[in-house]
């Protein structure tokens, strides 16, 4: 059986531990390197560190990734991109130009004969009311349509600036905070006390957690990011693994 990767918060658009092109060069070489062993590929939130997408202009950059992807999605590799709280709106671009459907839920599939719950995980949990309310607003149709309205350059230029702010609002979460304290894991634990998941996939936490539920057989994997730790998922048909790319030392947290 082929491998299935999974990765998230690539953040493009943004500076990290390298530079934004720096980072979308490694992000290629990484596809490059898992292509041909690759079943079918899950981007998982936040590839964009900002994205607004209006009927006919884009966000300048990030072409490397999106050739890369087109060309993969040409030859044929399932691609499956889910927009996260920094992309949400991302709309048809990527089905209508590369191919790739956008999922804005997390969603259930079975790979490999294991039950999956993947989605970028912004909002799951308890609490972050907040935030909650924000994605509601931003969600909205009409708050989409009344942004629409403003130049690209103004609008652009705002989203650039809250997701900066977005994206440095929590700088002491840079370790595994515990179950009790953990959203995603206390959403998972819920999750499975009404139905079967082996495995649940999120990004969102900038973390790469491989936490086993109480269950004990049940695993929530978070993604971590590509600004610190160049982390991501792969699964081999038996079983699911983060690994590190051109980061030797990068490790896991959880349990």
């Amino acid at each position: 059986m082929k491998k299935t990767f999974f990765a998230s918060d690539f953040h493009l658009g943004t500076e990290g531990r390298l530079s934004s092109k720096e980072r979308e060069r490694l992000i290629v070489r990484w596809l490059d390197g898992i292509a041909p062993e690759a079943e079918s590929l899950y981007l998982v939130g936040d590839v964009f560190d900002y994205w607004f997408e209006y009927s006919k202009v884009v966000p300048r950059g990030f072409i490397r990734l999106l050739g890369k992807l087109a060309e993969l999605s040409d030859g044929g590799l399932p691609i499956y991109f889910f927009t996260g709280n920094h992309d949400m709106w991302m709309f048809r671009y990527l089905e209508e130009e590369l191919g790739i459907p956008v999922y804005r839920e997390p969603i259930r599939r079975e790979i490999g004969g294991k039950k999956f719950f993947i989605g970028h995980g912004d909002g799951l949990g308890p609490g972050d009311h907040g935030y909650k309310f924000i994605k509601a607003v931003f969600s909205n149709p009409f708050c989409q349509w009344l942004f629409a309205r403003l130049h690209p350059n103004t609008g652009i230029r705002m989203m650039n600036y809250f997701s900066g702010t977005s994206r440095m609002s929590n700088p002491s979460e840079v370790r595994f905070l515990g179950p009790e304290k953990e959203r995603l894991v206390q959403f998972c634990e819920d999750e499975i006390s009404r139905s079967e998941v082996d495995y649940f996939v999120f990004g969102h936490r900038h973390l790469p957690i491989d936490y086993t539920l109480k269950n004990g057989h049940s695993r929530y994997i978070n993604l971590g990011d590509w600004l610190v730790y160049n982390s991501y998922a792969v699964f081999d048909g038996k079983d699911l693994q983060v690994q590190f790319f051109e980061n030797a030392d990068a490790r896991v947290f959880g349990n």
